[in-house]
C-alpha cells in the first residue's frame, strides 16, 4: 500500500523537507509538495529586492530545480486542511488526500488590531512585497525634493525592520534620493530581547546610515499618511513598512489541530495533536522546554532535517526523533554591512567588518547549496 505524504509550503520549512523526505522515504511512499508560488525564496535575504529588484533571480529557487521527478507539485493557495478526512483543500477548488501531512505553510503579518495599520502599511513576507516597497520609494524619492524629502518609516526594530532600514538606506545612497528614514519601535530597544552588546552595534551602523531611530512609544493608529503614538507626536510618511509581528496563516483558521493564533502547537518531534501531522517553521509553536523554539530560518532549517527522517519513522512506526534547537548565533546585515554576534566556534561575542558580512553571505550560500548545489550558490553570490 502506497503511503502519500503532503508537504505544505516552499519556504525553508516546506523546501528543507522536501529535500529531505526525497531522500528518506521509501520507494512505496508518494511525495506531493503545494505551495502558493513555483519557487522557493531565500527569505532572509529578500530585503536584498527592496534596493535592486534585479538580484531576485539570485535568491529564488525554481522548485524543479529541488524536488524530485517522482516527486508532484501542485501550485495553489491551501485554503482548509480536514485532518477527519485526510484532505487538504486548494483555492481552485481541488482536494488533495494525504495520509501523513507536513504543514509548514509560513506565518502572515500580526497587526494585533492597531487601527488603520493593516490598511495603510507594507508588509516583508514575500517577494512581490520587496518589490512593492522598492516602487514605492522609487515613486516617493521622484516626487521629493531635498527641501522636502520623501519620509520612509519602518515600523517594527527587529530582524527585518533593521534589515528593511538598511537597503533603504542604501537605495538612497547610491540613487542620492531625498529621503529621511524612520525605524519605529515599541519597546526600549532595537533587536528586543537580544544581548546590549548587539543591540548597541546594531544601533551603532543604522545611525551611521542616516537611520533615525524611535523606541519606547507603541503606534496607537495608522491613517493615510501618518501614524500615531501613544505620547509622541505624530509621524507623516510617504512609505510605511509594517514588521512588527507575525501570526499563523488563514488555511489554519478552522483546523482541529491545538493551535495558538493560527500557529499549530507540536511536541518536539513536530508531531501535532494529530499524529499524522507534523508541523515545523512559522506555522509551528514547537515545544522546547521553558519556551518554544523562535520562528526563525535557522531554526527551520534545523527542524526540516529532523521532520523528514520522523514521517519516515511514522509511516514504519518507528519511534520518532526529539530535536533540540540549537542557537548557531546571529547575523544580520545593515545596507553592506553586518553584524555577527555569538557564532559558535568563534572566540569573539560581537563582531563586523568584513568577517561578519562574507559570513552572512556564506550562510545564505550553505543554504542554496544545501538544497540545490554549489554551483547554484556560487552565481548568486555576488547578490546575496
Amino acid at each position: 500500500m502506497t503511503d502519500n505524504v503532503v508537504v505544505l509550503g516552499a519556504g525553508y520549512a516546506g523546501a528543507g523537507a522536501v529535500k529531505k523526505l526525497q531522500s528518506e522515504l521509501e520507494d512505496d511512499a508518494s511525495l506531493t509538495w503545494i505551495a502558493d508560488v513555483n519557487y522557493h525564496l531565500v527569505l532572509h535575504e529578500s530585503h536584498r529586492v527592496i534596493r535592486d529588484p534585479s538580484v531576485r533571480s539570485d535568491i529564488t529557487i525554481p522548485v524543479g530545480e529541488i524536488a524530485d521527478r517522482s516527486t508532484q507539485f501542485i501550485q495553489d493557495e491551501v485554503t482548509e486542511i480536514d485532518t477527519d478526512e485526510r484532505l487538504v483543500s486548494l483555492e481552485d477548488g481541488d482536494e488533495v488526500e494525504y495520509d501523513y501531512l507536513m504543514v509548514g505553510l509560513g506565518s502572515q503579518t500580526a497587526y494585533y488590531g492597531i487601527p488603520g495599520l493593516e490598511d495603510h502599511s507594507l508588509t516583508l513576507k514575500s517577494l512581490d512585497d520587496a518589490l512593492e516597497i522598492h516602487e514605492s520609494i522609487k515613486e516617493a524619492s521622484e516626487e521629493a525634493t531635498r527641501g522636502e524629502p520623501a519620509q520612509i518609516v519602518i515600523g517594527g526594530a527587529g530582524l527585518s525592520g533593521i534589515q528593511t532600514a538598511g537597503e533603504i538606506a542604501e537605495f538612497r545612497d547610491i540613487h542620492r534620493a531625498p529621503i529621511d528614514i524612520h525605524l519605529v519601535e515599541a519597546l526600549e530597544e532595537i533587536f528586543p530581547g537580544n544581548d546590549p552588546e548587539i543591540q548597541q552595534a546594531l544601533r551603532d551602523l543604522l545611525e551611521e546610515a542616516g537611520v533615525e531611530i524611535h523606541t519606547d512609544d507603541p503606534i496607537t493608529e495608522a491613517e493615510e499618511g501618518v501614524i500615531h503614538f501613544d505620547e509622541g507626536e505624530p509621524l507623516e510618511f510617504d512609505t510605511f513598512v509594517w514588521t512588527g509581528g507575525i501570526t499563523g496563516r488563514d488555511a489554519l483558521d478552522d483546523t482541529d489541530l491545538e493551535n495558538e493564533h493560527n500557529r499549530v502547537t507540536t511536541e518536539a518531534n513536530f508531531q501535532t495533536s494529530d499524529e499524522r501531522v507534523f508541523a515545523i517553521g512559522d506555522s509551528a509553536i514547537i515545544d522546547q522546554g521553558d519556551q518554544p523554539a523562535p520562528p526563525t530560518a535557522q531554526a527551520a532549517w534545523q527542524a526540516a532535517e529532523v521532520v523528514g527522517e520522523n514521517i519516515p519513522r511514522a509511516i514504519e512506526n518507528r519511534p520518532l526523533k526529539t530535536w533540540e534547537y540549537d542557537d548557531k548565533g546571529t547575523v544580520i546585515s545593515v545596507g553592506d554591512k553586518a553584524v555577527a554576534h555569538d557564532v559558535k566556534m568563534l572566540p569573539f561575542d560581537t563582531f563586523g567588518g568584513f568577517p561578519a558580512k562574507n559570513l552572512k553571505k556564506l550562510i545564505a550560500a550553505r543554504w542554496m547549496a544545501d538544497i540545490t548545489s554549489w554551483n547554484r550558490a556560487r552565481t548568486s553570490w555576488s547578490s546575496l
